[in-house]
């Protein structure tokens, strides 16, 4: 397992310091694996919205700075909520910059912002926007590239459900490229009573493409990952349990003392 650091931690360091320079930092604060998300990428993107463009170039000069570390790419993308549009050129664009920052490993994280009706208790409940991903991941696995999902206002195992009902309607070397970015904390804030943990316990590790850690105490985000409303020694077992290999991101809030704050984190989950 690779602990590792996101881009929107960083984006008010954004203001006065570039890319480059944050992700060094993290580098030496022992992450081992970045999360380039949309719109915390300085110089890396362009535009915004349905405008967005990655820098290409600027991208793999990043990558090759750090040639010990793994990267991943994140976009708000409506992928659950829209019919899927695989040929546009905002996702073509979104392929090539995975590509550009893994070229051996191409991994998209999509997060969908939109919020839905209700919660997902059965395959009837997926609305058909959510099951146009199929054709995201068909595009996406003919290039190689591996998609995760996220969406806040679904629980993981609605999600999960949504993959295994994908995939199932696909040839499996595809319907495999599907996976999750599971956040448990992000789960309490819609279903208070649930055992967000206890989901990521019932996946199976190859729908875990990567995974969030972050912390709430009493419902308010705190600043590291500690003690708090998740038990996320408790999710970090359940990742060693699996022998999962793949990314636990740091998703901790922008602050002056962020990258004390990452260290931290890690410190609290390899104590």
């Amino acid at each position: 397992m690779k602990l590792g650091a996101i881009t929107n931690s960083w984006r008010e360091h954004l203001n006065s310091e570039s890319i480059e320079s944050l992700v060094g930092q993290a580098a030496e604060r022992g992450a081992m694996h970045i999360e380039l998300r949309q719109t915390c990428l300085g110089d890396c993107e362009t535009g915004e919205g349905e405008e967005w463009r990655p820098n290409i170039d600027e991208l793999k000069a990043l990558v090759t700075q750090h040639p010990d570390m793994s990267f991943n790419l994140a976009v708000a993308y409506p992928c659950l909520s829209q019919e899927a549009q695989p040929k546009s050129a905002l996702f073509q664009s979104m392929l090539d910059a995975a590509i550009a920052v893994s070229p051996d490993a191409p991994h998209l994280r999509m997060v969908d912002p939109a919020r839905f009706d209700s919660l997902w208790d059965a395959p009837a409940d997926i609305p058909d926007t959510a099951m146009s991903i199929a054709a995201l991941v068909q595009e996406a696995a003919a290039r190689g590239v591996t998609l995760s999902m996220e969406n806040s206002g679904q629980p993981i195992r609605s999600l999960a459900m949504l993959v295994q009902t994908v995939r199932d309607a696909l040839p499996e070397e595809q319907g495999m490229a599907l996976g999750l970015c599971p956040d448990p904390t992000n789960q309490l804030r819609i279903d208070p009573d649930s055992d967000p943990v206890g989901e990521v316990e019932a996946l199976p590790v190859d729908m875990i493409k990567t995974i969030h850690f972050k912390q709430t105490r009493d419902g308010e985000a705190i600043l590291t990952v500690d003690t708090g409303d998740v038990d996320c020694l408790r999710q970090l077992k359940a990742l060693r349990d699996k022998d999962y290999a793949g990314a636990a991101i740091m998703e901790i809030p922008p602050s002056e003392d962020v990258f004390d704050n990452l260290s931290a984190s890690f410190e609290y989950l390899s104590a």
